[in-house]
């Protein structure tokens, strides 16, 4: 039975993918707020909602990748402030050596103008 592959399941999983490095990217440059978070998210294309920003936030954090403070609002309830920690800083720059890596190869596959050299008969027969 042959399956059809959906291309928003796909874009969904390449999303899904990168969202932690998006959001790392965000909190690298000082403390986030998880409402900036999103709003940064979705003035770069890229949605994600609060129900998945959090307990993302939380694995990070019990990861040691992020640590949290708490700051009084004039506007409700406090509010909790992510920043990276040591460790999350070298797990960042891993993560962003890796999508360089990949963003590279990714591209030059996809620019890449020279056709395929035609199959042999060998070839052929796999």
């Amino acid at each position: 039975m042959e399956r059809k592959i959906s291309i928003e399941n796909t874009q969904s999983q390449m999303r899904r993918g990168i969202l932690e490095f998006c959001i790392l990217s965000i909190i690298r440059r000082g403390e986030a707020y998880p409402s900036n978070i999103v709003e940064e998210m979705k003035a770069a294309q890229l949605q994600v909602l609060e129900g998945t920003l959090y307990p993302l936030l939380t694995r990070l954090k019990n990861a040691g990748m992020l640590t949290y403070r708490w700051v009084e609002s004039n506007s409700g309830p406090p509010r909790k402030y992510f920043s990276l920690t040591e460790e999350g800083t070298v797990f960042y720059k891993q993560l962003e050596d890796t999508w360089d890596e990949l963003a590279n190869a990714v591209n030059a596959l996809k620019n890449k103008d020279d056709s395929l050299p035609p199959l042999t008969d060998t070839q052929n027969e796999n």
